[in-house]
């Protein structure tokens, strides 16, 4: 399969599309343990378990929700797979000729966006920081989104059921501890239309 040719200007939002900033953290978290989330982002993974052992150590007043952030990780590919399902389901047509997933790539590029968005949320829930978003970032994601057309609707509804997928598996603190880390990014995607 080849990747899809983009536009110059595509390709420069994609690397503006950064929508994570750490920027507001020094408050609470010494520059070590900002490092972590950075490297992280940097490479677009999650907080690895190293990462968390060293951010628990340097910043232990900010570490209540670090197991969480390690279930959600390990969860991840199933989180995903459900909210899928629920854009699927929600809009059957989505995926063939005329929808706004098709082909199969766009909807590939969709479903690979939950992800990072479930990444950055996780991100959030382990600095304790609900604001975890840059605003440059979301701006730039909002222009590739208009430029690449993607469907915001169905966006909307599968980080909803990004959410709904993860707080249903999180058992150990109560959901509306965690609902607004998931909405803050829920209500920046809303403001796209």
């Amino acid at each position: 399969m080849t990747r899809p040719q983009f536009s110059e200007k595509i390709r420069e939002l994609i690397q503006k599309a950064r929508i994570v900033s750490f920027a507001t953290w020094q408050t609470t978290h010494p520059a070590a343990a900002i490092q972590y989330f950075q490297t992280a982002d940097d490479t677009g993974q999650y907080l690895n378990d190293e990462a968390l052992q060293q951010i628990r150590q340097l910043a232990p007043e900010n570490a209540t929700f670090l197991p969480v952030v390690q279930q959600l990780r390990d969860r991840a590919s199933e989180i995903v797979d459900e909210a899928r399902t629920g854009v699927l389901q929600t809009f059957p047509t989505i995926t063939q000729p005329g929808g706004g997933l098709y082909p199969s790539e766009r909807a590939d590029a969709c479903w690979r966006d939950f992800w990072q968005f479930l990444r950055c949320i996780t991100y959030g829930i382990a600095g304790q920081h609900v604001d975890y978003t840059s605003p440059e970032g979301l701006h730039a994601m909002q222009l590739l989104y208009q430029e690449l057309q993607v469907p915001l609707d169905a966006m909307v509804v599968g980080l909803e059921g990004v959410k709904a997928a993860s707080l249903k598996r999180i058992e150990t603190v109560p959901s509306e501890n965690l609902a607004p880390y998931f909405d803050h990014l829920i209500e920046q995607l809303k403001l796209f239309h």
